[in-house]
């Protein structure tokens, strides 16, 4: 199931660098004597461990081959092939920066992918699924 010709996840680094934050955060939060500042500390602390287990758990995050496209969330893997499916970049001014997605909608699901999803440029990301759709 996991033999895609090409597939794409949140780049390993950033992912252990997520658990590391989370680790200073909690650390922080235990011993910090401010009961505000350690509630602050707690919550990021939080955050942290859920985005570090969503990027280590939805490895690859988005997958394709030439029969179509596989996309990992939160409550399981989702498989479309390619007449299923329509993909599109969408690009947005954010905080004084362009910021590009690849969209892929699919029936009644619509997923968004940015760079920290998919470890890589959305741009090169839909070349190489344009290329396996054929």
């Amino acid at each position: 199931m996991d033999n895609y010709a090409a597939h794409w996840a949140p780049q390993p680094a950033l992912v252990a660098l997520g658990w590391l934050a989370a680790a200073a955060a909690l650390t922080g939060a235990v011993l910090y004597a401010d009961p505000r500042g350690a509630l602050l500390l707690g919550v990021a602390a939080m955050v942290l461990l859920a985005l570090s287990v969503h990027g280590s758990v939805v490895r690859p995050r988005l997958a394709a081959d030439p029969r179509g496209v596989r996309v990992r969330t939160a409550r399981g893997a989702h498989e479309f092939t390619w007449p299923e499916t329509r993909t599109t970049l969408r690009t947005a001014k954010r905080l004084g920066r362009d910021s590009t997605t690849l969209e892929i909608s699919a029936g009644d699901h619509l997923f968004i992918f940015g760079r920290l999803e998919l470890g890589a440029d959305p741009r090169e990301v839909l070349d190489a699924l344009a290329n396996l759709r054929g």
